[in-house]
């Protein structure tokens, strides 16, 4: 085991770490997946804090999940309610893999990485809920798709630049969270736009009730 860890060097692990947090923001099942079958398939020497990734059943759980989030993320507002439900998996499912990835004999280096992870986890889900819910408005539905594909590619995308290229990879999640970032305020500014646009029509509608005299 010891061995297997030390065939990742230490960018390897913090490239790997960011990504399955920030991944887990936006596919968690596809990274859950994605990751314990390229141990399996020994493309990659997983962590022994990640070897769990490779059991069968925990791969064929997590490729059904994979099925139905990715039929679940194309449909409108079945992917908002999907969104919602998922904030309290993904987050803190980013920060548990990512701290995995440096396990229990490296303590420290897991309680940062666990922590970070979690903070990129949350920053991608809000930005992949808030930027869907707004897309959500329109009534073509193929922005919305479009942009699901985009999701379902950018995952494995962030993963392999992870265990091939972490210099690389630092240099895309670095223009993902700017991307994201961006996001989140646009999106924040189109919801506040829509409820004071909500709340006018209503004030207008609203009837005033005559006095009496």
């Amino acid at each position: 085991m010891e061995n297997q860890l030390n065939a990742l060097d230490m960018t390897q692990l913090a490239a790997l770490a960011a990504a399955l947090g920030f991944g887990s923001g936006m596919r968690l099942y596809a990274v859950v997946f994605l990751t314990g079958a390229a141990g399996a398939l020994g493309w990659v020497p997983l962590p022994p804090g990640l070897a769990m990734l490779q059991h069968p059943i925990v791969m064929t759980v997590a490729g059904l999940l994979v099925a139905l989030e990715f039929f679940a993320d194309k449909i409108p507002l079945l992917d908002s309610v999907w969104d919602t439900v998922h904030t309290f998996i993904r987050i803190p499912a980013g920060a548990a893999l990512a701290a995995a990835v440096f396990g229990g004999d490296h303590a420290t280096w897991a309680t940062v990485a666990g922590l970070l992870g979690g903070a990129l986890a949350a920053t991608a889900h809000t930005a992949k809920a808030g930027t869907r819910a707004a897309v959500n408005t329109s009534p073509e539905p193929f922005s919305n798709v479009g942009l699901s594909l985009l999701g379902d590619v950018s995952v494995p995308a962030l993963l392999w630049l992870a265990w091939q290229h972490p210099l690389a990879f630092f240099a895309a999640l670095a223009l993902a969270l700017l991307v994201a970032l961006v996001l989140i305020v646009l999106s924040f500014r189109f919801v506040r736009a829509l409820w004071r646009r909500v709340s006018g029509r209503a004030a207008q509608t609203t009837p005033v009730p005559v006095l009496p005299r």
